[in-house]
């Protein structure tokens, strides 16, 4: 199997075991989280990509716990499972117009939610912003979060929160298959990734298995289609030579632009931010599967109040403002995400959310993360 891995790592576990990538590792037993380790696996199969970094990567966590991205002392305490350079100017732009600032921390988002199972009530967090729905649904079903109010619950459509009100998204992101338009038409793309492992695609097709969006794609295939299905697709990619990138959908992009390969599963807002640093005539666009295809999952960036938190109407205040017209816009415009407050637009040129076919599962049910781990690594992509 070609690979080409970037730096970036993700947290993972199994029943009481461990399952390691990149330097770090989850022990997860069956009552949750139980350690964080560091280590160093052997790649050797990897051929190193010039690392280069996502808007969005799982990032290193902040050691500086309770660090203020505004000034002095915040009104709570936010854990924050979206980087600092992206959310950062909208927590200062929060803190300018209300006069409040907020005390983050900073860390991939799985360690963030392995970090509030660890600590529990004793938490300092009040609140949790994640990079996606599976996270969110796995602090909900271990009851870490309390329920939101109704006044801001229903500025989202229900697809996009929490059924039983314990989260509500932020951000939307469509999967997608960006593809090099000088090499294939959309009529020469396939109708759902599952046409991926027919031998046409060979060597000409990559992936990005250490990233958080990639594996809350495999958990909803999962729930779709079932293990031994997607066991089989993935090992039927492996053995049609699929490029791996490690965690990173940038670079994936960037390969596809460059005809390095043809086309690649990633999150639809790479080819987007992607296509602005390259300039006119970037030759790369998205394809979207076929209504309810695993491939085409929308899932979601979002946020929860911890249970029992101190300062809880601040946090309250800070949700309601990421689903404000500013926020929302600001997200827009800067990562091309799907705005999910009603009556925000998104960007110009995007495929209306309407318009995706969106598979009917529940995104509250993506929870099963260590599930699709250790499937992952079953197969050696981890």
């Amino acid at each position: 199997m070609a690979s080409r891995k970037s730096g970036a790592d993700f947290v993972s576990g199994g029943e009481m075991s461990e399952v390691r990538f990149g330097r770090r590792a989850l022990v997860v037993g069956a009552t949750g989280v139980l350690a964080i380790g560091v280590t160093n696996p052997l790649r050797a199969a990897a051929q190193p990509a010039t690392p280069v970094a996502d808007p969005e990567p799982d990032p290193e966590p902040d050691p500086e716990a309770g660090t203020d991205t505004a000034s002095g002392t915040g009104a709570f305490t936010l854990y924050s499972g979206r980087n600092e350079a992206l959310v950062g100017p909208l927590l200062e732009q929060y803190a300018a117009e209300t006069g409040v600032s907020v005390d983050t921390r900073f860390g991939g988002t799985g360690e963030l939610a392995a970090t509030l199972l660890e600590e529990g009530e004793n938490s300092p967090a009040s609140a949790f912003l994640a990079q996606d729905a599976g996270a969110l649904g796995l602090l909900a079903d271990e009851g870490r979060f309390q329920q939101l109010p109704d006044e801001i619950l229903e500025l989202v459509d229900p697809r996009f929160r929490d059924a039983e009100g314990r989260w509500v998204g932020v951000t939307g992101r469509a999967r997608v298959l960006a593809y090099n338009t000088d090499v294939l038409a959309e009529a020469d793309l396939p109708a759902s990734v599952n046409d991926l492992t027919d031998p046409v695609w060979a060597g000409r097709i990559g992936w990005a298995p250490e990233n958080a969006s990639f594996q809350s794609f495999i958990t909803a295939f999962r729930l779709l289609e079932g293990d031994d299905a997607v066991r089989a697709w993935l090992e039927a990619m492996i053995a049609n030579g699929t490029v791996n990138f490690g965690d990173s959908n940038t670079s994936i992009v960037q390969a596809v632009g460059a005809g390095e390969i043809d086309a690649g599963l990633v999150n639809h807002y790479y080819t987007y931010v992607v296509g602005r640093e390259e300039g006119e005539g970037f030759p790369v666009a998205n394809h979207f599967f076929v209504e309810g295809d695993p491939g085409s999952l929308i899932n979601v960036t979002g946020i929860g109040i911890l249970e029992g938190a101190e300062n809880t109407d601040a946090a309250l205040a800070f949700t309601a403002y990421l689903l404000s017209p500013a926020a929302q816009e600001y997200f827009a415009t800067e990562t091309f995400e799907y705005p999910l407050a009603e009556g925000i637009e998104a960007s110009q040129g995007l495929v209306p959310l309407s318009e995706i076919g969106h598979p009917e599962i529940d995104l509250g049910d993506l929870a099963d993360l260590r599930g699709t781990l250790d499937l992952l690594a079953e197969v050696g992509l981890l």
